[in-house]
């Protein structure tokens, strides 16, 4: 897909299919609580979602503020949050540019597959952007807070193969002196024809092209995480 807007906009349950088959072999977690221990902590969460993240941080976190720009995506994320019978989290609509959150509040501040559309949805001033996401991250965190940004380094493959469309942004990264870790993460579908539909919807005809001529349940997946403590 060229353009992920419109899933964000109108896609959410669709969305949420497919972002609950990823991670079957539960590797997410672990290598969260590895980077920072999230025990008790207060936590800021950027591009929540359907709430993948948010599901996971609960029963661990002592607060969790998840934000997202898709008010669409924040309705289904509230029933699954509901669902899991939490009470420690709340919702709101926010850019990562900008949020509504008082300084020094976080001990952790998460992103999931979100910051890269700052790079992705502004080809000519995208530095620049990140930077003032970057800026309002360091501005709510607490002394000796953790940055953590979970994004993709490639679908489809077993090894890391990251977009070439994001190459500049994980270089920014790494001179911002973000040290980065990856895992798999690989989705597993409950058939071969689940696999084709949820491919084509999020990831395009090629991916689901290779997927269907496979018949295959299980899609790769290889995800780093970018962190640094202030």
């Amino acid at each position: 897909m060229d353009d992920e807007r419109p899933v964000y906009n109108q896609g959410a349950e669709q969305y949420h299919r497919l972002v609950s088959c990823e991670d079957y072999q539960q590797h997410i977690l672990p290598a969260i609580n590895g980077i920072q221990p999230l025990t008790g902590l207060d936590v800021v969460e950027l591009g929540a979602g359907t709430g993948r993240i948010t599901r996971l941080l609960a029963p661990l976190a002592r607060s969790i503020w998840a934000f997202d720009l898709s008010l669409h995506m924040l309705r289904k994320a509230a029933e699954v949050m509901n669902a899991g019978g939490w009470h420690n989290w709340n919702l709101g609509m926010a850019d990562h540019r900008w949020l509504p959150v008082e300084p020094h509040s976080a001990d952790l501040v998460i992103a999931g597959w979100s910051i890269c559309y700052l790079v992705v949805w502004h080809p000519q001033s995208w530095q620049v952007e990140l930077e003032r996401a970057m800026a309002e991250m360091r501005r709510v965190l607490r002394p000796g807070g953790t940055i953590l940004l979970l994004e993709t380094l490639g679908t489809g493959f077993e090894a890391p193969h990251a977009p070439e469309k994001l190459d500049p942004y994980y270089t920014f990264l790494e001179q911002a002196g973000f040290q980065m870790t990856w895992i798999r993460t690989d989705y597993r579908f409950s058939s071969a024809s689940e696999a084709e539909e949820l491919t084509r919807f999020f990831f395009g005809d090629e991916l689901a092209q290779w997927v269907a001529a496979r018949q295959t349940t299980i899609l790769p997946e290889c995800t780093g995480l970018w962190h640094l403590r202030y």
